[in-house]
């Protein structure tokens, strides 16, 4: 009897709360890697002759190479984010960017003024930590995977 009690309370907690994490970390998904796109990638994309003449080097490995990377972190792994494809991995791309830039392009902003970077290195660090969740193609791909 005991042990149906123990059961009984370790699958309630899952059914109520599940859910609402799954739904939870769709949510930073979307909102991160969306906002990540529109506001730093897609400008990459569009100026990106500009950027080329005006991006930061820090970890002088020529500026080409520096904007390839900061494209491919902030476009492609996006894109890859957002359905939930490689979820973790693209979002330690996306912190080592972000790491980079808030730490050694930028280590005179006050935590005021870095904001928006230090709030997309704690979406991006918990999505790679807690990964894509139900509702992603890497779960899909889990799921099948076992069967």
């Amino acid at each position: 009897m005991q042990t149906l009690s123990v059961v009984k309370q370790a699958w309630l907690p899952r059914l109520l709360w599940a859910p609402a994490q799954d739904l939870g970390l769709l949510f930073l998904r979307l909102s991160g890697a969306l906002l990540l796109l529109y506001v730093h990638g897609l400008p990459k994309i569009i100026n990106f002759a500009g950027e080329l003449q005006h991006i930061d080097d820090p970890l002088h490995v020529g500026r080409a190479f520096t904007l390839g990377f900061a494209i491919f972190a902030e476009v492609l792994c996006p894109v890859l984010i957002v359905p939930g494809i490689l979820t973790r991995l693209a979002s330690t791309v996306v912190l080592f960017l972000l790491g980079v830039s808030m730490l050694l392009v930028h280590p005179d902003w006050s935590i005021a003024d870095g904001q928006f970077g230090w709030l997309l290195m704690i979406v991006f660090g918990s999505i790679a930590l807690m990964g894509a969740g139900r509702y992603s193609i890497d779960t899909t791909l889990h799921q099948k995977a076992e069967d």
